[in-house]
């Protein structure tokens, strides 16, 4: 069967409505993942019913009425809104005569087109190696070769069976041998990590749902408080628009920098999989002392969008990490915006700069709630100690005395202790 995708391929959504509350919500992203890998949902098929058939997903009118809609509407991909088992997908595709792809298929599709980096892309490899391996099937003949030959021992199994093992060992030394390339990513990448901590600037994370507008607030910041040689990251409205985490280093008035990273997004049904393989993308997020998750809030379902956040984050062992809600995309709302709630939720629209200047306002609070404001004074022969003070510190006031200069100054805690002992 061709698995070729074509640009604009018409397609048919289905999917099985077992009593769940966000089937309509589900179906509906169903729709936008498809838009994203280029394909046209010329018609959705619901199926509503106590649990999926075995066999075919679909009972077996349903699967018969699927056809039909099929071939009348020259569509030659059917799309399923839930994972299919081995036997559900090769059954679904011999009923109906198209090629069907489920959710976890149709993410991974778009994940491989999407990646960037060296590192995304065997992540995505490794992801779609792993959902191919218990997918693998021989030709109708060589199912029959399979049973048979008699006695036991690998000499002995029919042809197809010997052709299956060879295809699963093949696909195991591939993962296996992406698995010890990306180590080496890895290793080098978590390098860089401890570097950057060892310099004690604080990190924060962007986090949340796929199209939520975190790019467009990275971009956004790092227009205005990155510097001349930062580039800004891809941006555009749709699923997984960028996959790959980005890191910028930004520098706010009183000078005070701090690193933000721009993570993948998430989406419901996210296969597992793939969630097991970008954990290291998301270390960033793992590692960071604050983690913004970024919400359309002019999406009806932007709760569902946040439950879909947190449960992410927790099954790849994102917890106990200070988070502030950043409810954007206000501009499309009747909701008044740019406003403060609390400490940790902001109401804004990413493209609005009064918007930005109120996140900025919260991202600073939260990470550099301990920095100090100490009085020092610096005896003349101490020059260099003031000129790192002056780069480095935000500089409140200067007196010039006989004794020496005495700055009041604004600083990390390291800063502080490093300096304790010229401290008045």
């Amino acid at each position: 069967m061709d698995t070729t995708i074509q640009n604009d391929e018409r397609v048919i959504i289905t999917g099985l409505d077992t009593g769940q509350d966000d089937y309509n919500y589900s179906m509906t992203e169903l729709a936008e993942l498809a838009q994203a890998n280029h394909m046209e949902v010329v018609q959705r098929v619901d199926q509503v019913i106590d649990r999926p058939n075995p066999a075919t997903y679909f009972g077996k009118g349903k699967v018969a009425e699927i056809a039909e809609l099929a071939a009348a509407n020259d569509v030659a991909t059917i799309i399923t809104n839930d994972e299919l088992s081995p036997s559900q997908l090769r059954n679904l595709e011999d009923e109906t005569g198209k090629r069907i792809l489920d959710r976890t298929a149709l993410i991974l599709e778009i994940f491989a087109t999407r990646a960037q980096t060296k590192e995304a892309k065997l992540q995505v490899q490794i992801a779609e190696l792993q959902y191919r391996l218990p997918r693998l099937q021989t030709s109708a003949s060589q199912r029959l070769d399979q049973q048979t030959g008699g006695g036991s021992g690998f000499t002995n199994r029919g042809a197809g069976e010997t052709k299956l093992e060879m295809d699963r060992r093949t696909i195991q030394h591939q993962i296996t041998h992406l698995r010890h390339e990306l180590a080496a990513i890895d290793k080098s990448e978590e390098t860089k990590r401890k570097q950057r901590a060892k310099s004690n600037i604080p990190t924060a994370a962007l986090v949340g749902y796929t199209n939520a507008g975190k790019s467009t607030i990275m971009n956004g910041l790092v227009r205005r408080y990155g510097t001349v040689e930062d580039k800004t990251v891809f941006e555009k409205d749709m699923l997984f628009a960028t996959l790959d985490t980005s890191v910028r280093r930004l520098t706010l008035p009183g000078k005070k920098d701090f690193l933000l990273s721009d993570t993948v997004g998430f989406v419901s049904k996210l296969p597992t999989n793939l969630v097991e393989s970008f954990k290291s993308t998301l270390a960033e997020a793992a590692n960071a002392d604050l983690l913004i998750q970024v919400i359309d809030y002019s999406d009806p379902n932007y709760e569902e969008m946040m439950q879909t956040t947190k449960e992410t984050l927790k099954q790849i062992g994102i917890d106990n990490i200070p988070m502030v809600n950043v409810f954007n995309k206000a501009d499309k709302t009747e909701i008044e915006f740019p406003v403060l709630e609390g400490d940790d939720q902001v109401v804004i629209s990413a493209k609005q700069e009064e918007s930005l200047d109120l996140l900025v306002d919260v991202i600073r609070k939260h990470l550099f709630k301990d920095y100090v404001e100490a009085k020092l004074l610096l005896p003349f022969s101490a020059g260099q100690q003031v000129s790192y003070l002056n780069e480095h510190t935000n500089i409140l006031d200067t007196e010039y005395r006989n004794d020496g200069t005495l700055l009041t100054v604004e600083m990390s805690p390291q800063d502080a202790q490093r300096f304790a002992q010229y401290q008045v």
